[in-house]
This record gives C-alpha cells, sequence and structure tokens, in this order.
C-alpha cells in the first residue's frame, strides 16, 4: 500500500503559537492637539501635552459636590493678584458671586471675565461682590486683570485646595478644572450653584437673574 507524506514549513508548535501582528502607535501621541484647544475653553495643552484617563475611583469622587444650595461653605485665606491675603469672611454681610473658573488667559475664561467686568455694575447695584478663584499664581492673576481691565478681585488657589473642599467638579475624565459659580448671602450660605463649563457667558446672566429675584 502506497504511503503518503505531508511535506510542510511549519512545525507543530509554530502553528499553535501563531501570533496576531499587534498595532504599533507613535510614541509621542496625543489625544488631544493643539488645534483642539479651541474646543476646551478653559485647557491649556501643547504638542506634546498627554491626556491621562484616571480610575474610576478617582472620577467618581471628582464629581461629588461638597458645597449646595442651603449649605456653608469651608472658609479659606488665598492671595490676591496683588498677593495680599483675602479672606472670605471679608465679604460678609453682603451678597457674593465666588466663580470658579479652569485658568487665565484661555478663550472661554477671558470671555466669562469680561463678561463680569461689564456687567460689574449691575452686580453692584445688586449690592454684591464678585471673586474669580483659580489654580493660576498671583503674578499671573494681575496680569491677567491688567490686560483686561478686570474691577474686582481674582485669588489664587495654587494647589487646587480651595476647589477641592468646595467639591467643584471636574469635566473630560478630570483633565479640564471646572467652572462652576456659587452666590452666597450676606450670612455666607450658599443659595445658588451654577455649572456650565461651555457657555461661560451664562454664569453673568444667571446670578444676575437670581440676584434681582431675591
Amino acid at each position: 500500500m502506497a504511503s503518503i507524506s505531508l511535506h510542510t514549513s511549519h512545525t507543530l508548535p509554530s502553528l499553535l503559537h501563531t501570533q496576531t501582528p499587534k498595532a504599533t502607535f507613535p510614541q509621542n501621541l496625543s489625544l488631544l492637539s493643539k488645534s483642539s484647544q479651541s474646543q476646551f475653553h478653559g485647557l491649556k495643552l501643547s504638542n506634546s501635552s498627554h491626556l491621562s484617563i484616571p480610575s474610576s475611583a478617582s472620577v467618581k469622587s471628582s464629581i461629588v459636590a461638597k458645597v449646595t444650595e442651603g449649605t456653608m461653605p469651608p472658609s479659606f485665606t488665598l492671595k490676591d493678584q496683588n498677593g495680599k491675603p483675602v479672606s472670605l469672611s471679608k465679604f460678609k454681610g453682603k451678597p457674593v458671586v465666588v466663580y470658579f473658573y479652569p485658568a487665565d488667559e484661555t478663550p472661554g475664561c477671558t470671555k466669562q471675565a469680561c463678561a463680569f467686568r461689564d456687567s460689574y455694575e449691575k452686580f453692584k447695584k445688586a449690592g454684591a461682590e464678585v471673586v474669580g478663584i483659580s489654580g493660576d499664581g498671583s503674578a499671573s492673576h494681575k496680569a491677567f486683570a491688567e490686560k483686561y481691565k478686570l474691577p474686582y478681585t481674582l485669588l489664587s488657589d495654587e494647589g487646587n485646595k480651595v476647589r477641592k473642599e468646595w467639591g467643584v467638579p471636574s469635566d473630560l475624565f478630570g483633565a479640564l478644572p471646572g467652572r462652576q459659580t456659587y452666590v452666597l448671602d450676606k450670612n455666607g450660605v450658599c443659595r445658588l450653584v451654577y455649572n456650565n463649563q461651555f457657555q461661560p457667558e451664562k454664569h453673568i446672566d444667571e446670578t444676575l437673574k437670581f440676584l434681582k429675584s431675591v
């Protein structure tokens, strides 16, 4: 009986362990390019920046609001644009609008700052003070305030300690500092919380509307 021989260039182990080609990516791939910055009004990124996605636990902790309507926010003392310490208690006795914003000189934050500037007399007429807070230093705030002729106080929350204590939620999986505004009454109790990252000028409309209604 004739025998049949099967000749192949593959051995049994090589057939069993065939590898699937791996996809390769450039090492310097960024999730957001410089051209994308205009979409994110408060995000400063360079070409070499990388957007890291935090764990689910850190995302969960970043969206828990600690200051809500009817509560009294934690007190603080921060340096203003002139390097002078300013305490929240300084504003007791009158309503105060405290707005947290991502960073000086970003498109959305500049729009918001200038909108507060343009309506500042309306806030004064309502008897309210305006205070802006971000993680920028006093020197950055000073340059920002002088460039756009901002008539109100900017406070430096370096390290974002106050932002965390107040529970200001972040956006983009924690990559973008939140844009949130609080209105405190003359006793220091929070009466309004407004959050809107991508419509910065709406913060002015909503806070003025509220102040006129009380």
